[in-house]
């Protein structure tokens, strides 16, 4: 007989990963439909101020839905969930400053 018999500390988790998986799909589903929901939005006959509303609320939803389970920073520590917004916003900030900088108003020819 063997002395190294497997206890249930060490079994392994397959239930876990089954309900990871099953939540993972959950998610991509969800996903699905807010992406159409956001093409379906673009068609309908509203303002388009609340258009452009809905459809970056939505987008900023399916954002955190991806950043949180599928690039798993959810169960990471949160240094790097930190360090991840910080450059979230430095990457928001330059594209700002660019958009602000190559504007339609400096494009525009000088008064002579």
């Amino acid at each position: 007989m063997s002395s190294h018999a497997v206890t249930a500390d060490h079994a392994p988790d397959h239930g876990h990963d089954a309900n990871k998986f099953h939540t993972y799909v959950q998610i991509a589903m969800l996903l699905a439909v807010i992406t159409g929901v956001e093409i379906i939005a673009v068609y309908l006959p509203f303002a388009k101020w609340m258009i452009v509303t809905a459809l970056i609320t939505l987008s900023t939803v399916k954002f955190m839905f991806v950043i949180f389970y599928f690039m798993h920073l959810r169960w990471d520590k949160p240094f790097c969930t930190i360090l991840f917004f910080i450059g979230l916003i430095l990457a928001g900030g330059t594209m700002w400053a660019l958009l602000q900088l190559f504007s339609v108003e400096a494009a525009l020819p000088l008064p002579t």
